[in-house]
C-alpha cells in the first residue's frame, strides 16, 4: 500500500528550505517555523485555507517564503535547545491561526494533538497512515538518534511527513525538508535509542467554520 500527498514546489524545490533563510537565527534554528510555514502553504493550496499564506498561493517564490518565515518566527521562535516539545509547536501555530482570524475576520479552525515518541512503532505507523489517508501532512520532531551518520540532517529537527509506503518487511515514509523529499524507514527512525523522545503532531478538522454554518 502506498500513498503520497499532492505537494507543492517552490522554484523546483520540494517544499520550503530552511537553508534559504538569511536570518542567522532562523537559518540555524528555524525548522519548527519552517514546518509550520509548509503546513500553512499546504492547507492554503489544497484545503482552501488561503488566508493562512499571505502571498500568491498559485505562484510560490523563495523570497516570499523567506518573508513568510519571518512572519512565523514570533509564533515558533528559535530558542536555546530548539522547539523541543510538541506542545510548543501546537501553541505557536494555534496562536498564528487565532491572530489570522482576528486580523482578517476569518473563522479558520484547526485541531492539533500530540503523539509522543513513547508510543510503539506499530502505533506510530497506524497514526501516520491515518493522517496521510485523511489528506494531512504530519509535522515530525526528532531529537537525538543513535545512528548519527544516517540521520544527521534529521537530528534535533522538525520536518513534514507527506507520504508512506508499506512493503512486506517495513513501512517507508516520505519526509519533506530542506527542499527535498527523503525516503526513510519509519521503524529505524522511531527507534532513536534515547529516552528523550520527540514524536509528531496529528492535524484534524481543518476548515473554515463560515463554510459549515
Amino acid at each position: 500500500m502506498k500513498k503520497e500527498l499532492e505537494y507543492f514546489t517552490i522554484e523546483e524545490a520540494f517544499g520550503g528550505n530552511q537553508d534559504w533563510f538569511t536570518n542567522v537565527v532562523m537559518n540555524i534554528g528555524g525548522c519548527a517555523a519552517a514546518t509550520a510555514c509548509d503546513s500553512c502553504i499546504y492547507f492554503a493550496k489544497y484545503l482552501g485555507m488561503e488566508e493562512w499564506y499571505p502571498y500568491d498561493i498559485s505562484h510560490l517564490t523563495r523570497e516570499e517564503y523567506k518573508s513568510f518565515s519571518q512572519m512565523m518566527k514570533p509564533y515558533l521562535r528559535p530558542r536555546v535547545g530548539g522547539v523541543k516539545k510538541l506542545e510548543w509547536y501546537i501553541e505557536g501555530l494555534d496562536r498564528y491561526v487565532r491572530e489570522i482570524n482576528e486580523k482578517r475576520s476569518c473563522k479558520y479552525q484547526i485541531t492539533m494533538e500530540e503523539f509522543s515518541g513513547d508510543h510503539t512503532y506499530e502505533e506510530a505507523a497506524e497514526k501516520i497512515k491515518g493522517q496521510i489517508e485523511a489528506g494531512y501532512p504530519v509535522p515530525y520532531l526528532m531529537l537525538k538518534h543513535k545512528d548519527v551518520e544516517q540521520y544527521r540532517d534529521f537530528i534535533w529537527h522538525w520536518f513534514l511527513i507527506v507520504g508512506y509506503e508499506e512493503t512486506d518487511t517495513k513501512m517507508w515514509i516520505t519526509a519533506a525538508t530542506y527542499g527535498e523529499a527523503s525516503r526513510l524507514s519509519l521503524k529505524e527512525l522511531w527507534d532513536t535509542g534515547y529516552e528523550e523522545k520527540g514524536g509528531f503532531i496529528l492535524y484534524s478538522d481543518v476548515k473554515n467554520k463560515l463554510d459549515h454554518e
